[in-house]
């Protein structure tokens, strides 16, 4: 008949004294009460490992952290496992990896790696845009969490406080950037599932605002102000070369003296800095050319015609214009994006081809098809319509007020 053992008593635990030699106190089923010589008293679970019956012991726990009654619940969980084949140690050790590894794949680590991969298919321009958005909106709340832990309510979080101030192309951003995240997790085999997906049905619809530009008769108006802004003189010389470029304010900015071609009277735009990925051509004016001769000496011995003011080796910033335009009294009716929508309404309102205006804004075609095949670039139109526009910008500043006209008045 087997030995039975005599469950242990609270009294009986808390009362063990050390000896010269630990020794052992059961409660029964494999559960033990260790005893050092320093005193210290450990739990100790005592099995037989499945299919080796080698004998084992698992640390529970030590007393009085872990009392009596929470170490036969450990025990009985362990004899669970047992019971299917399970050795509680292995088991142990795969529980530890587990939560080692979501510890160690938080959401931003994931993100490290997911912003990795897609550097190599946008431009660094974008890639770096992304991930000081990841930074400033998400990383801060969500950053530390381990990502399989990642609920939608919890992102939602993350997108409310975008919403709240408005920012709702933003928040939208922000909630795909979040998904490629955890789709990205899903396909490495991190997480199991996407919780994420459909939390920018929360984010709520918002009409799109157009970018605030001036009437076309609104232009005199315009060159009148730039004349007397209290503005830097490089700043001045920037909103007139967008204005009769009708570039973007990103491309403007960052125009190099190595891209301009003097004798064909031509801007290269790489590639890489265009919105749309395609290197783009700008036929320059004599407008346009004399807004160079007045930079030369300021900037020709620089890489950009277009210098930071307190960092010359960089260009200015993107905002700088509109900035400007914001000490000009515009704040509200025009941004420097805005100057490109001024001359596109104006030349359609003009007559000039529908498709020359699109190309000479560097847009693409909506439609694909028709986009796939017309390759025209209208180099001969456009530097027709583009001498109309800088002549129409000189006109409007009425004698002078431009800085081009001042020239002429001098002569």
């Amino acid at each position: 008949m087997p030995r039975i053992t005599k469950p242990l008593s609270a009294r009986e635990v808390s009362e063990a004294k050390p000896k010269e030699k630990e020794y052992n106190l059961s409660d029964g089923q494999g559960l033990h009460l260790r005893v050092k010589p320093s005193g210290k008293r450990v739990w100790i679970f005592n099995y037989f490992e499945p299919f080796t019956k080698r004998r084992r012991n698992l640390t529970l726990g030590t007393f009085p952290d872990l009392s009596l009654a929470l170490a036969r619940e450990k025990r009985d969980a362990n004899r669970k496992l047992l019971a299917q084949d399970i050795d509680p140690i292995s088991h142990r050790d795969e529980q530890f990896e587990t939560k080692r590894a979501a510890a160690n794949n938080t959401f931003k680590a994931v993100a490290e790696r997911w912003i990795e991969i897609h550097r190599t298919k946008v431009k660094p321009d974008t890639a770096n845009k992304i991930w000081r958005s990841l930074e400033n909106d998400v990383f801060p709340r969500v950053g530390s969490i381990p990502i399989e832990q990642l609920t939608a309510p919890k992102a939602i979080e993350v997108i409310q406080t975008l919403t709240k101030r408005n920012s709702f192309e933003m928040a939208r951003k922000v909630a795909r950037r979040m998904n490629n995240v955890m789709s990205f997790a899903v396909n490495v085999g991190i997480v199991h599932h996407n919780p994420l997906t459909g939390i920018n049905q929360m984010i709520p619809s918002s009409r799109v605002k157009n970018m605030p530009t001036l009437a076309p008769d609104e232009l005199p108006e315009l060159m009148r102000a730039l004349n007397f802004a209290n503005i830097k003189y490089v700043t001045r010389c920037l909103i007139e070369w967008q204005l009769h470029t009708m570039v973007r304010p990103g491309e403007a900015v960052q125009a190099r003296w190595q891209e301009i071609d003097f004798d064909k009277e031509m801007w290269a735009i790489p590639a890489e800095r265009m919105k749309m990925g395609r290197s783009h051509e700008v036929p320059l004016t004599k407008q346009s050319l004399a807004l160079l001769e007045f930079m030369q000496p300021l900037s020709g011995h620089r890489e950009f015609i277009f210098p930071s003011d307190r960092a010359p080796l960089k260009h200015a910033n993107k905002e700088t214009a509109n900035m400007a335009l914001k000490r000009m009294g515009f704040e509200g009716r025009l941004v420097a994006h805005g100057l490109r929508a001024l001359a596109s309404t104006t030349l359609n309102e003009q007559g000039f081809d529908k498709d020359v205006i699109e190309v000479a804004l560097a847009h693409i075609d909506k439609d694909k098809i028709r986009g796939a095949y017309n390759r025209a670039t209208y180099i001969k139109q456009r530097r027709e319509m583009m001498e109309w526009w800088s002549e129409h910008i000189e006109t409007a500043s009425r004698g002078s007020l431009s800085l081009l006209s001042a020239t002429k008045k001098e002569v």
